[in-house]
């Protein structure tokens, strides 16, 4: 059976109407893969570098529509890597992660051609918004209505928040709503306690991740009763959704 993730998302999206291509540089793995998560979440197509000769490349071969650049890196600063990306495409907008002197890094940053910052330590909420915004401006990206989520037999309305699995509908709380949407935006990807934690919870449940299992278990008697399995743990992993078969 064909997952079809999103059919029609709401939020930005390429003039084509495919997904925004970001590039996320950093040498931080944990870190990187926490802020890839919330921009697939947006329906973003991500990818990461972990050194600057590693982003050249791959901003070559992926031509984002936006760059993530951490000034630090291990072989070369961002300012540097800025530079090289520029001379091949002049126009894709730069958000820069920075620890240092916000003011001071801003006023290289933008001498180099960057277009925003956001200073560490940083919420995923600011740099997602702060990249609609960087997109939208550059006009790679436009606001489109309008979201459904698909996998399998189950629909998701992010508009209308109904919820129907083979045509029938379901009544979800608000929480559960949240948690099967963020599920849903990544078919077939095992999520952990602890990413879903901080896109359902914000850590506001101070890491007790009790609370995942307690609502994962109340999707299923509502998703799955009677029905092919679609919610999956992966022990000592986490969750992951796919068709049920």
């Amino acid at each position: 059976m064909t997952v079809t993730p999103l059919q029609a998302r709401t939020g930005t999206r390429r003039p084509d109407g495919g997904a925004v291509r970001v590039l996320v540089v950093g040498d931080e793995p944990s870190l990187s893969e926490l802020l890839s998560l919330a921009l697939r979440y947006e329906g973003w197509e991500v990818r990461s570098a972990e050194n600057g000769a590693e982003a050249v490349r791959a901003a070559r071969d992926f031509r984002p529509d936006a760059v993530v650049l951490d000034v630090m890196l291990p072989d070369m600063d961002g300012l540097s890597v800025l530079q090289r990306l520029r001379r091949d495409r002049s126009e894709v907008p730069v958000l820069f992660l920075t620890a240092k002197d916000p003011a001071e890094d801003r006023i290289a940053g933008l001498t180099a051609g960057g277009d925003d910052f956001v200073t560490k330590p940083f919420s995923l909420e600011e740099v997602v918004a702060r990249l609609r915004g960087l997109v939208r401006r550059s006009g790679a990206g436009l606001e489109r209505g309008g979201s459904v989520l698909v996998v399998g037999d189950l629909t998701l309305d992010e508009d209308s928040h109904e919820v129907t699995r083979g045509g029938r509908g379901i009544h979800l709380t608000a929480t559960e709503f949240e948690l099967l949407r963020f599920l849903m935006r990544n078919p077939r990807r095992v999520l952990s306690k602890a990413q879903i934690l901080d896109r359902v919870w914000s850590y506001d449940f101070g890491g007790h991740a009790n609370v995942v299992e307690l609502y994962i278990s109340y999707l299923r008697r509502k998703i799955d009763a009677g029905r092919p399995p679609m919610i999956h743990t992966r022990r000592g992993a986490g969750y992951l959704i796919k068709p049920g078969e």
